[in-house]
This record gives structure tokens, sequence and C-alpha cells, in this order.
């Protein structure tokens, strides 16, 4: 496992999932939002995402946290093992939800240092909140296939619950610095 696509669907704990990986198995963890949207909350282009994207799955070890359907062709050539977050609705968005509010308080720094607002995070259609009841469905039956198809060119792993999540990374090696000191 050099490789590691995390995917899931919005609020569901892909980022920390993946970082935490990285960490674990001494892997470089990339977060997808740092190259697709720029300070300001300037979208990326399509062509550059997909560049960037190309230039961190061009290397012979990385973690990434999601798979936007403009490049998801990208990672997927690529990815040794894809492990798949297919939490409950009313866990995912109680995630969310309370990730957002947390971020809107405190005005935590996210990707290039892009802040999430009260308008933008709960008065608009485009806030991440809508967007997880849009995209849900969506990406629960796409996680659901990859899964379900003997020809998915990469290994795949379905955890349903934190207590799945924990017990898995439990399971893998621990390469984290010092872990052999213990």
């Amino acid at each position: 496992m050099r490789r590691i696509l995390v995917y899931g669907v919005t609020g569901s704990g892909k980022s920390t999932l993946a970082a935490r990986l990285g960490v674990r198995l001494g892997l470089p963890y990339h977060s997808m939002d740092d190259l697709t949207w720029d300070p300001g909350w300037v979208p990326v282009g399509e062509e550059l995402q997909r560049d960037r994207v190309r230039d961190v799955c061009a290397t012979d070890d990385w973690v990434i946290d999601s798979a936007y359907g403009i490049w998801r062709d990208i990672p997927l050539a690529r990815t040794d093992l894809v492990v798949g977050l297919d939490l409950p609705r009313w866990r995912s968005f109680g995630r969310l939800l309370r990730r957002t509010l947390v971020n809107v308080v405190r005005q935590r720094p996210l990707c290039n240092g892009n802040h999430e607002t009260w308008r933008a995070s709960f008065l608009s259609t485009e806030s991440i909140l809508v967007w997880h009841f849009k995209s849900f469905k969506r990406k629960r039956r796409r996680l659901r296939a990859w899964h379900a198809d003997p020809s998915f060119p990469a290994e795949i792993v379905l955890l349903r619950s934190p207590r799945e999540v924990e017990r898995w990374l439990a399971g893998l090696p621990d390469r984290t610095p010092g872990a052999d000191q213990a």
C-alpha cells in the first residue's frame, strides 16, 4: 500500500483519515482541497487541477483524500488501495455540521488560508452543507459499485462506522516516527 485514495461522501472524515493514514504508514498526505482552491475560495481551473493531481499521483508514495470527477481517472489509474468511508447520512452530515460550525466560530483556516463564513456555510445554495445533500447518493452509489466490481483495478476496503475505521487502522503497520521505540 503505497498509493491510497480515501473516498466517501462529504463529511465522512476523508481528510482526517487520509492524514492519519499518511502518518501511520509513513506516506505523504496531500489535501486535494489545497490543490483545487486558491486563496479567496477561487476555484482552480480544470486543466491546472488535473496537472496538480497528475504531479502528485506521478510519485511513488501518496495518500489523497478525494477524487473529483474532472480528474478521478488520474489517481484511479495508479491507486493501490481505495479506502471507502460508507457512513450513514446522519453520521456524515452530523460531522460536517459540527465541523462547519467550529470552523466558522473559530475562524479556523482551511485550504490555502480560506475561511468558512456564516453566509457561505449556512445561507448559500452553494454551501458545503447543501453539497452534502446534492452529492450523497451519487457518491455512495459510486463507492458501493466500485466495491462490488470484481474488475475494479485496486483493492478496496469499505468501512461503515467509526469503530470499523479504528479497528482497520489498528491492524495496519505503524511506521509513525518513533513507533518502534515504544
